[in-house]
């Protein structure tokens, strides 16, 4: 289970950097000039807010397995990553669709950042 929850932490990593790119990916320099300031602002401070807790996830994963493994706060922390990755699979056909690859894709990778994080706290 130790293992599973480290490719966790390198799971949220790899969306941390994949974040880091998303005012390239999705030209948000030029794209997000038709929102108001307000609507431009919260789109960038979310992503920023969110590339923080894929750190901090990534962090207490890589750092604290023993931790989360062992105790009810562990516990709590691993439902809390857990439903994270499972609510934003849910989020991804109602606001994306399942009518590509990529976005099918995604569907699966989110089911399966929180599979790594549930396997461990039910197994």
């Amino acid at each position: 289970m130790k293992t599973l929850i480290i490719i966790g932490g390198f799971f949220g990593l790899g969306f941390f950097i994949f974040h880091i790119f998303f005012w390239q990916l999705f030209e948000w320099k030029k794209d997000l000039k038709s929102l108001t300031s307000i609507n431009r602002g919260v789109m960038q401070v979310l992503n920023s807010c969110l590339m923080i807790c894929f750190l901090i996830f990534s962090y207490v994963s890589i750092f604290h397995v023993d931790e989360l493994l062992t105790t009810s706060l562990g516990s709590t922390i691993l439902f809390g990553i857990g439903s994270l990755w499972f609510l934003r699979a849910i989020m991804q056909p109602l606001f994306f669709g399942l009518n590509n690859s990529i976005s099918i894709a995604f569907f699966i990778t989110f089911l399966f950042g929180a599979g790594i994080y549930f396997v461990p706290l039910f197994y």
